[in-house]
Formats: structure tokens, sequence, C-alpha cells
């Protein structure tokens, strides 16, 4: 699993394994716990595609992002 570091939120790292385009792992390091693992849970197994395309833009607390817009950020920029 790799990690990537975030900004603007309470998760400071977000680790995600990715396998054929498929999410196989994803791991917040912080945040709201319920939450994150609620995302966890739900986001396993789904294409790399369809996640940014469900989460991007997500803004929690007028911060302009959130853990799941992070999430998509990062899925963005991984090849």
């Amino acid at each position: 699993m790799k990690y990537y570091k975030t900004e603007k939120i309470c998760a400071k790292e977000i680790g995600i394994e990715i396998e054929n385009n498929k999410i196989i792992n994803i791991d917040f390091q912080g945040g709201c716990d319920g939450n994150t693992q609620g995302l966890e849970s739900l986001l396993i197994g789904l294409d790399k595609e369809e996640v940014i395309k469900r989460l991007k833009g997500i803004n929690c607390q007028n911060r302009g992002t959130s853990c799941p817009d992070q999430l998509a950020q990062i899925l963005e920029n991984i090849q």
C-alpha cells in the first residue's frame, strides 16, 4: 500500500492499493473514524474512475475539499 499526503483535511494521509484499475484497499490515517471506515468499506472493489466521479468536489466545512475529495484527487494522479 502506498500512502499519500493530504491537505486541509483531518486525515493526514490516505493509503491506497489498486489492482487492474479497481480499489483493493484504502486506509485513512486520521479523520472521522466511522466515516472513513464507511468509505473504505463502500469503495473496495469499485473502479477507480467511478470513485473519482462520485467523490470529486465534495466539500467539508467550507475547506474547499474533504476526505472523499482528497481521495478522488489522489486517484486522478495515480497512473
